[in-house]
């Protein structure tokens, strides 16, 4: 799906915004598509009751004498067919649930940039010539998906199918749930970690904290990211609109993106606010000296700022789970023309 059917259905539901809305998605697949449009084989997609302005974008202009259609084909631009529409609504229905997960990328930007300097401020000896590179932590939430997924397909899953009915043991929702709220007990781990590793420090023994204590909020991670960013992948991948599953699926790695950003934000966010100028004090971070900084304070910060947007989360993914509902429509074509008789199991 490129960006121009997108901007062909805003067109035509602002061109026809006076036009009486349809009622369901049955009524306007039946009255509004072409001839053409009624060849093509039908198939059970989503239709969201919400936004519904957008459906006037399939309905015939009602301009010909006594409200009769006018005659002739209408342009692209002017009459879109359902299952067009029915995609733009899903794109505008996922939006939330994929903000949803920057805050969580931007958690992984502190494992990737803040945690490796705090590793540098630590005992890296595992041994008398042994060193561990702090860097080669980040490799640990990976070596957990592999070593996790296959657990989880193999005994959780089928464990779960027996309670729950559902084909994948929890729903993609669900799943990107629970990776939500675990992911806080990461930066719960890493702030209690630093705040040991700065009393140490200020012992001024030269005694220094092993890196081992910053293990667990990598493991933590790790286990997170096995339900959210596998979880969002597979609800990506679920929606049932022909040629949307790769376009959604990309916006997993836009969240990556985001998240860094948002996290480059926070910094100098909490940086500005918490300075003190009459102290010369830069912030909390601002000094590029764990032991002068209160990164603690900051890893805090972002626990309180990762349960929030858990619990935003829910509210989305309520809210998506009331806004969709499988009919019938024509006018889409699955691959090899085949009827998606899957159960939906996209809701919470």
């Amino acid at each position: 799906m490129n960006a121009r059917p997108i901007r062909r259905v805003f067109v035509a539901a602002v061109t026809k915004r006076k036009q009486v809305c349809p009622s369901t998605a049955t009524v306007q697949a039946n009255a509004s598509i072409t001839a053409h449009e009624m060849s093509v084989n039908t198939t059970n997609i989503r239709h969201i009751n919400k936004f519904r302005f957008l459906d006037k974008a399939c309905v015939k202009a009602q301009d010909g004498p006594g409200g009769a259609s006018s005659a002739g084909k209408e342009s692209p631009w002017r009459l879109c067919t359902p299952a067009e529409v029915e995609q733009v609504k899903v794109l505008l229905c996922v939006v939330p649930i994929f903000a949803c997960t920057i805050v969580f990328n931007t958690i992984l930007a502190q494992l990737q940039t803040f945690s490796v300097q705090q590793g540098s401020a630590m005992d890296t000896r595992l041994a008398a010539s042994f060193h561990v590179p702090p860097a080669s932590l980040q490799a640990i939430p990976y070596a957990m998906l592999v070593a996790l997924v296959p657990a989880y397909e193999a005994a959780f899953v089928p464990a779960v199918r027996r309670l729950t009915g559902v084909a994948t043991g929890i729903t993609p929702l669900q799943r990107i749930g629970v990776g939500l709220f675990a992911v806080t007990f990461s930066m719960v781990a890493a702030a209690l970690v630093e705040a040991r590793r700065l009393h140490a420090a200020a012992d001024g023994n030269g005694h220094l904290l092993s890196i081992l204590w910053i293990a667990p909020q990598f493991l933590v991670f790790g286990l997170s990211e096995m339900f959210t960013a596998v979880g969002l992948i597979e609800f990506f991948y679920k929606q049932s609109l022909a040629g949307m599953q790769a376009f959604l699926t990309s916006m997993t790695y836009c969240s990556y993106s985001f998240g860094f950003y948002l996290s480059s934000v926070l910094v100098s966010l909490v940086n500005r606010v918490t300075s003190t100028s009459a102290a010369g004090d830069g912030g909390w971070l601002a000094n590029n000296d764990l032991n002068k900084d209160r990164l603690d304070l900051f890893y805090w910060l972002l626990a309180g700022l990762s349960i929030l947007n858990f619990f935003n989360y829910l509210f989305w993914a309520r809210w998506y789970s009331k806004s969709v509902e499988t009919v019938q429509v024509a006018g889409v074509v699955r691959g090899g023309g085949e009827q998606d008789d899957e159960k939906d199991t996209s809701e919470c």
